[in-house]
């Protein structure tokens, strides 16, 4: 086991180069949102190009991020995060130099990948680094400078819109790689398995607590990958992202790709029962606990992916704000997460997760609900701002308690594993909104260049983010229950990121003492 201390210069070039690679994921997954209505006009794109350009990130993070957890496990975490930060480096490259469209979308998703591999070694590596005694306050370092680049992300995309121009919102990953990849090979030890695992692997799953219900014990490290479980997991996010955004046209095509993307998730879940190492068991789906606060993620993340995707198109599209007075208006959501999400998660666990869990999804339908009143003209310190305030006091209190609920109720071993599949799940809610919310709120092919047709249209997608939240806070109060008092508890106190929950990791020794 490493025992690299955090004072020491190592340690701190340890941290530099996590946090350097996190916040390129980190901050792709929250400028591009702010960039999409000068793109759309660059590359002559309609609303399902720029869905596409969000979602195309998004479906391989999604659908790839367990298995990049387990790639490290098994090549080494290092070596795993420095080939995730060169290839998002490349395939952001592309995104800056794309000349129309669809090179822009297949980029993303290359993105997507790379992300994928770096997001989880990053934090892999900090856990499989630091000496015990410096492990928690190390995770917390990581855990907020990364949340300030998240809150820093609109602020900068922005900027970079309205000066030197969109594209440098992707080509700005490439100086920030030159930068960790040398600090990463040349201050960062490698780790993989039995050394010093502090992401569960794929082949090692056993389910829920108590541990021992897994078919056959304990899984060996060495097993294969569930790279076919990955595929599906994938192909079928894919397709139904695709019949939902091309649903406008009502052709035989969607019909297809719609019945080819529940086949595919039919196909899925058979898989995952009956491989031996599945990259999602279905044993952890035992407890019901576990199983209805991933529902309840579900519900809160699409209403979260739904409503900063739609929200920074309104204040461009109909408010008329620049880019930078655009992102710069969405900071205080993430600055109230920076600064009280560590006071939240010590009440959540004073109190229990079934208030917090109840109420913070209230105050976020709250908050969307006073997003109906920012249209034409609107002023940001009587309209926009007091909706964000209350969006991000609702957020700041659900997030902590769902990532401490969704630890404590699996076995400790399974912590990085069930923090994984929180993760994805909440990827993928945001995913489906992304792709869902446009065609239910009727919004066309050009609906973003028509401020009125947008404005209309974005007050229904807003009153079904708020008929998300409503049922997750139902959800939550009939179902969530305070955990057992000697569950694993969260390391990554402080977090800003808006489109999924902090990850964990199953400390280093945790798995395998059991």
């Amino acid at each position: 086991m490493a025992d690299v201390r955090l004072a020491s210069a190592q340690g701190k070039w340890i941290l530099l180069t996590t946090v350097l690679g996190s916040s390129m994921a980190l901050l792709d997954s929250t400028v591009v949102n702010v960039a999409l209505p000068r793109i759309g006009l660059d590359l002559d794109a309609d609303l399902a190009a720029l869905q596409w350009t969000v979602n195309a990130y998004m479906l391989t993070l999604a659908g790839l991020i367990l298995l990049g957890g387990a790639l490290g496990d098994r090549f080494g975490r290092r070596k795993v995060f420095v080939v995730g930060v060169v290839w998002f480096a490349v395939a952001s490259l592309l995104c800056g130099i794309a000349p129309n469209g669809e090179v822009l979308i297949a980029a993303r998703a290359l993105q997507g990948v790379g992300g994928a591999l770096l997001t989880p070694g990053s934090l892999a590596l900090i856990q499989a680094s630091f000496h015990p005694d410096d492990r928690a306050k190390a995770v917390g370092l990581w855990s907020g400078f990364g949340g300030v680049g998240a809150a820093v992300g609109p602020f900068l995309g922005g900027w970079l819109v309205d000066g030197p121009g969109w594209r440098w919102v992707f080509l700005l990953n490439v100086p920030l790689a030159l930068l960790c990849v040398p600090v990463a090979v040349r201050h960062v030890p490698e780790s993989a398995g039995g050394t010093s695992r502090s992401w569960e692997s794929p082949g090692s799953a056993e389910a829920g607590r108590g541990g021992g219900a897994g078919r056959g014990g304990r899984r060996s490290h060495d097993r294969g990958f569930d790279i076919l479980g990955a595929v599906l997991g994938a192909a079928s996010l894919a397709f139904i992202t695709y019949a939902l955004i091309e649903a406008r046209a009502g052709s035989v095509a969607v019909v297809l790709t719609a019945l080819a993307g529940v086949a595919t998730a039919v196909a899925f879940v058979h898989v995952e029962r009956h491989r031996p190492d599945p990259m999602m068991p279905p044993e952890i789906f035992a407890s019901r606990q576990f199983t209805a606060v991933n529902i309840v993620t579900l519900f809160v993340y699409a209403a979260f992916g739904g409503f900063f995707f739609l929200a920074a198109l309104q204040l461009q599209v109909v408010s008329g704000y620049s880019a930078l007075g655009a992102g710069t208006a969405l900071l205080p959501i993430t600055v109230l997460m920076l600064l009280l999400s560590a006071r939240a998660g010590a009440l959540g666990e004073r109190i229990g997760p079934r208030i917090p869990l109840t109420v913070g999804p209230l105050l976020c339908t709250a908050g969307v609900l006073l997003m109906l009143r920012v249209g034409p003209d609107a002023s940001y310190t009587t309209d926009v701002l007091p909706a964000l305030l209350v969006m991000g006091l609702g957020m700041v209190t659900l997030v902590a308690p769902l990532t401490a609920t969704v630890l404590a109720s699996v076995s400790t071993d399974h912590a990085g594993l069930a923090s994984g599949i929180n993760n994805a799940a909440a990827r993928a809610a945001g995913l489906i909104a992304v792709a869902a919310l446009p065609l239910i709120a009727g919004m066309g092919p050009e609906a973003y260049r028509s401020p009125t047709q947008f404005d209309k249209a974005f007050d229904t997608a807003m009153l079904a983010c708020a008929a998300a939240l409503l049922a997750s806070s139902a959800l939550s109060y009939a179902t969530v229950r305070r955990p057992a008092p000697d569950c694993h508890h969260p390391e990554c106190r402080t977090h800003g990121c808006v489109t999924a929950p902090p990850l964990e990791g199953t400390q280093p020794g945790e798995a395998e003492s059991k």
